[in-house]
């Protein structure tokens, strides 16, 4: 089967959870004998081709940018010139790029599969993405022939903007052969007492500065607690300055972004995983964290909370004495954390397996290229 991968950004051009998951997803199916390419939008200090990791890379230079959405005239000049792919695989909505893939599928005949990787943008505020959603963001998912979604509430989500077009539900899973318990922590991680950990971009639809006021709630009954953020972005400063005022500034340590060859150390390293986001799909980084048997705290988002009942606890977006509330539940209860998180270990090797995903992903997307033949 010949794949055309459409994705605004791949691993490790750009680090995160959904370009990882278009790399991997690329990597296995070339390893099962697809011929796999991937388009993406990409600066014009990287090669415009590359083979790698058994799939051919083609990058395109972004023309335009709408709130962070990088737009690019020659990915759609590729997509106009190529009718010689089975079937192309769009990832999210959320981009131009995605768009342009609905366009094709609309003049020609090649199947077209998009995976939901959350309906929401952290880069802008909800209600302008409700329009967007009840308009071209619809308009994009029934041009699908398929639309994955990693939960059945997420599913049920997109249909409430109104999309008719078939959706299945395949978990996002992950590597629970590289996320484990056993073995080394990370180097950059050094606490005497328990850490408290997030991954994830810093900018507001994160929520980070919710981590920071939430850590601060907790200090004076933990005071050897540290709490390290994993990953990069535009709020970084002034999440130093908030840390300052706070008093716990000796306490935070912000890691940067980190290879995701080393994450399985940062994992490891940690006694509770926060992800106070406003929205998510289903986020690697709490299933990262359960197979690796750490618990979480997160908000109680509608597609995260039944992956974490059981495996950790919840509080309401924005609720910052209900989060310490819970992060101070697990601090003070070792017992309680270590059992969580062997349930949450437990839940990702029944539930959220990458092979299973990749299996389910591909087994659909043959039945589109049969249907083209």
């Amino acid at each position: 089967m010949r794949i055309l991968r459409v994705a605004q950004k791949v691993y490790p051009d750009v680090p995160g959870g959904g370009p990882y998951h278009v790399h991997a997803m690329s990597r296995d199916q070339a390893a099962m004998g697809h011929d796999v390419t991937v388009l993406t939008v990409a600066a014009d200090d990287k090669p415009r081709r590359e083979e790698r990791d058994g799939y051919t890379l083609v990058r395109r230079s972004p023309t335009a940018e709408l709130l962070g959405n990088e737009m690019s005239a020659g990915v759609g000049r590729f997509l106009a010139r190529t009718d010689d792919y089975d079937v192309v695989h769009a990832h999210s909505h959320l981009y131009f790029s995605t768009n342009l893939a609905a366009v094709k599928r609309r003049l020609g005949d090649t199947p077209l599969a998009i995976t939901n990787h959350g309906l929401y943008s952290q880069n802008a505020p909800e209600w302008l993405f409700d329009a967007y959603l009840r308009t071209v963001g619809r308009w994009t998912f029934d041009a699908a022939d398929v639309v994955f979604c990693y939960t059945g509430e997420d599913r049920a989500r997109v249909r409430e903007f109104g999309v008719k077009t078939d959706i299945e539900v395949v978990a996002n899973g992950i590597d629970q052969t590289r996320f484990t318990p056993e073995g080394p922590g990370h180097d950059g991680i050094a606490a005497d007492g328990p850490v408290v950990l997030f991954v994830g971009r810093l900018v507001d639809g994160k929520r980070p500065a919710d981590a920071i006021e939430a850590f601060a709630g907790v200090r004076d009954d933990h005071p050897d607690a540290e709490l390290y953020l994993c990953g990069d972005g535009p709020l970084r400063n002034d999440l130093r300055t908030r840390a300052t005022a706070l008093g716990v500034a000796d306490a935070v340590t912000f890691l940067g972004h980190l290879s995701y060859d080393e994450m399985p150390t940062v994992y490891r390293s940690a006694d509770v995983l926060v992800l106070p986001s406003r929205a998510e799909g289903l986020p690697r980084t709490v299933l990262e964290s359960l197979a690796s048997a750490t618990p979480a705290v997160t908000s109680d988002l509608e597609q995260v909370a039944p992956v974490v009942e059981g495996a950790g606890k919840t509080f309401p977006v924005g609720d910052v004495s209900a989060f310490a509330d819970a992060l101070d539940a697990l601090l003070s209860d070792p017992e309680l954390a270590r059992a969580l998180g062997e349930a949450g270990r437990e839940s990702v090797d029944r539930r959220f397996t990458w092979d299973r995903t990749v299996e389910e992903t591909t087994d659909a997307m043959v039945r589109l290229a049969n249907l083209k033949d």
